[in-house]
């Protein structure tokens, strides 16, 4: 089995590319490859499906602990002879100022070698000096190779001997500067997936000019893991359970692939259903999932959806479970200010207004503390979450006590009753804890009670 992590020492080095490039690549050798990513990030896992078909999936150890990722892991690579993980930020950047949940503490946990990706520009010799400090900074960095991306040929010609000599790393391809492995980003990052319509055409593109350049036997010999055992706990959805309706179109569609599988593995059935484009929540929908997104830039489009908004706000008041996220949580205030200022009117299901920021707010991993008993929590109960917005709401609501785990920074947030939770914090119903088997026994319930 290939198993590869791509990583860099910071963001902005087109891990993305050279990553779809690769599984491109192991596509069309008939490895039959998987795809993972490191960290909290919804939007390159969109990139990973549009290149195999598949789902992506997310390794990130605060959220769901090393012994979790590491049986995801050993689960999603079955029947796979390729899996390649994206790194996220700089390999060894993990919470506050440490490397614990960095891509290099997914490396050593899921048992992944690694390739370090490089922009040349502006330095020569100098470069070997980064990389050997990147492969030296702890005793096992799990470094075992160089690609060079964004860099002509003549530079690669002069600067892969180099390299090698001074790191003992071999440098194993490169991709010269190409338009169509630049991607454009905006304020939650890279344009999703689903909105560059010519994506799969680019990304063959930059796999053809990959198969060039790349030293794929190389990769293959250095990268092959013969200790692959088949042992991920990977336990078969069950049926006929309670039907979770889950928004997602162009304005809701960060949702992580293992929060569905777990609800389906506890017997939900998934319904996709836009509240862009459809009339209502779908009719036998026992519980409601509004995950984060991009409200702010479809808000007209939202807005003029009444009957969606009605729809939303007779399941609320019905008692329908609801779990709504960042986006989600916006969508369900009274209004909402996009991206070019103005307000628009929302469900209206909470007060807050969702008002534009100049920058990200609370951004990061974070705790948060339950005050009460509620429908995915018990008094005192603690889980991580994740931060990732440019937009603040009026009304963050008190049901949480928030933290971060460096630092003294405590604040209140979210709203959690008997059948609701909303806030700004993403939850990770993968991990262990029993907020999955809570969320589908609430929709149960409904469903009988109905």
């Amino acid at each position: 089995m290939l198993k590869i992590l791509i990583t860099a020492p910071q963001s902005n080095t087109g891990k993305t590319s050279v990553t779809c490039g690769l599984l491109e690549m192991a596509l069309r050798r008939g490895l039959d490859p998987c795809a993972l990513k490191c960290g909290p990030d919804y939007i390159d896992p969109m990139f990973h499906k549009a290149v195999l078909g598949i789902d992506s999936h997310n390794l990130d150890i605060f959220l769901a602990g090393e012994s979790k990722i590491r049986q995801l892991a050993q689960c999603y690579s079955i029947g796979h002879r390729a899996v390649i993980c994206e790194g996220v930020m700089g390999y060894y950047d993990g919470v506050g100022m440490s490397s614990e949940a960095s891509s290099w503490h997914v490396a050593v946990c899921a048992d992944f070698r690694s390739i370090l990706v490089i922009r040349p520009k502006g330095a020569s010799l100098s470069l070997a000096a980064v990389i050997k400090g990147m492969a030296e900074f702890r005793e096992d960095s799990r470094i075992a190779g160089i690609f060079l991306n964004d860099c002509s040929p003549a530079l690669y010609k002069s600067l892969a001997p180099m390299l090698e000599e001074e790191t003992g790393l071999p440098v194993l391809g490169y991709l010269p500067h190409m338009e169509e492995a630049v991607f454009k980003s905006r304020h939650l990052g890279l344009y999703t997936a689903g909105e560059i319509k010519d994506l799969k055409e680019r990304i063959g593109i930059i796999a053809d000019k990959i198969e060039e350049t790349v030293d794929f036997d190389r990769i293959l010999e250095i990268y092959n893991s013969e200790d692959c055992e088949e042992q991920g706990e990977c336990s078969e959805a069950v049926h006929n359970g309670p039907v979770i309706a889950v928004a997602r179109d162009d304005a809701f569609n960060f949702c992580y692939s293992e929060t569905l599988e777990a609800w389906q593995k506890e017997g939900a059935e998934i319904q996709y259903f836009s509240p862009m484009k459809d009339k209502q929540v779908p009719a036998d929908a026992s519980a409601l999932y509004l995950p984060g997104g991009y409200p702010e830039i479809y808000a007209r489009e939202l807005s003029e959806n009444t009957s969606m908004l009605q729809s939303v706000r007779d399941c609320r008041e019905a008692g329908m479970p609801i779990v709504a996220e960042c986006g989600g949580f916006l969508y369900l205030g009274r209004t909402l200010e996009d991206s070019e200022g103005k307000i628009y009117d929302m469900a209206g299901v909470l007060e807050g207004e969702g008002r534009r920021q100049t920058r990200l707010v609370r951004f990061g991993y974070a705790g948060i503390e339950a005050k009460e008993d509620s429908m995915l929590f018990a008094k005192g109960e603690s889980v991580p979450v994740h931060e990732f917005h440019y937009w603040d709401s009026s009304e963050n609501g008190d049901s949480f006590n928030a933290y971060k785990k460096t630092g003294d920074r405590k604040w209140q947030c979210g709203f959690a009753d008997e059948t609701m939770y909303a806030g700004f914090p993403h939850l990770y119903f993968a991990g262990d804890n029993n907020m999955a088997a809570r969320f589908v026994e609430a929709a149960e319930k409904y469903r009988r009670n109905r």
